[in-house]
């Protein structure tokens, strides 16, 4: 059995060929999102688009209404809250745990074809809903030269 010293730099698939700066990058904020000491709660965000609206659902269990804020700022739209840990009794002991708890911020820019005075939030078992109209299109008009 051969020792080799832990190269970083080296793939482990192909320990002759180096690896590249963006799977460098790639492969650490993996490991500080995972890690269990960098535990951060990042809910899961969807965007879709419809011919008159953008929809955005964020997945929040375990939260209430009360818990998020919507803040829209030069079109950045920016969801924020905080999951809080429930307190357990000091005798329960855990065999697996994988809910996250904390506070998050998710932010996405929006289109600037968008209606800042008309858009919609809910909250509906769990799950954060926003639609946000789009401005009626400018309609290209020719004028006729007398």
């Amino acid at each position: 059995m051969t020792i080799t010293r832990y190269n970083p730099i080296r793939s482990t698939d192909f320990p002759a060929m180096p690896r590249s700066f963006s799977n460098l990058l790639d492969d650490f904020f993996n490991d500080v999102v995972t890690s269990d000491s960098g535990r951060l709660y990042v809910p899961s965000l969807d965007v879709s688009e419809t011919d008159t609206h953008y929809h955005i659902q964020l997945a929040l269990p375990g939260l209430k209404k009360d818990d998020i804020n919507i803040d829209l700022q030069d079109r950045r739209l920016t969801i924020t809250g905080e999951r809080k840990e429930e307190t357990d009794d000091k005798n329960t002991k855990y065999h697996v745990r994988e809910t996250r708890y904390g506070s998050f911020e998710r932010s996405i820019m929006l289109p600037n074809n968008i209606n800042q005075d008309k858009i919609d939030a809910r909250f509906e078992d769990g799950i954060l809903k926003l639609d946000v109209e789009k401005k009626e299109k400018q309609v290209n008009k020719q004028i006729k030269v007398k």
